[in-house]
């Protein structure tokens, strides 16, 4: 679709740039858009458990696909309804995220066979997040506007090293181009 890696870099980086900002600037936007993500993916595994249900062959499986599908168009429909409490459970979630993963991170960075450094890094990645998951409980209504935030810089950090990236490939094509070109006239 496009000429180069280097642009599809550059317009995927320009896009997370675009998203990060408005994640930055409309907090409440991003949080509402994550809730719709949510109520979207929910509708759509209802009707793949649908399908599921239908391609079995044995009782037990039908039913509890059904099952499922129905607890997931119930969660959609109520994401949908209701989004303020879905983000303040979609906060709790990201909560117990980070502080189960921050508890085996910190761990991991007991495990014999590690370098110091890694260690180090494991165990102060381990801390960040077990706190970060103790705040996000603490405050979940702040929690969800520092996650839009969050998610936010992570876009434009995300973009702004793609746009780089690009650029790099783009040099480097061209230099590789170059040098083609000099070894075809030799």
């Amino acid at each position: 679709m496009f000429k180069s890696s280097s642009t599809s870099l550059i317009l995927l980086g320009i896009l997370a740039v675009v998203v990060g900002i408005v994640a930055i600037a409309w907090p409440g936007v991003t949080i509402l858009a994550l809730v719709i993500l949510f109520a979207v993916y929910a509708f759509m595994d209802a009707g793949l458990q649908a399908a599921r249900a239908f391609n079995s062959r044995a009782a037990g499986p039908v039913v509890g696909h059904l099952l499922l599908g129905l607890i997931d168009l119930a969660a959609g429909v109520i994401a949908l309804a209701w989004p303020a409490p879905t983000a303040f459970v979609l906060v709790i979630v990201v909560a117990a995220w980070a502080l189960v993963a921050g508890v085996a991170e910190f761990f991991a960075g007991f495990q014999i066979g590690e370098a110091a450094g890694t260690r180090a890094l494991f165990i102060l990645s381990g801390l960040v997040s077990i706190a970060f998951g103790v705040l996000l409980f603490a405050r979940p209504g702040v929690g969800a506007v520092t996650l839009a935030l969050l998610f936010g810089l992570y876009a434009l950090i995300y973009g702004f090293s793609q746009i780089t990236a690009g650029i790099q490939v783009g040099h480097l094509g061209s230099h590789v181009k170059s040098l083609s070109q000099l070894r075809d006239a030799a």
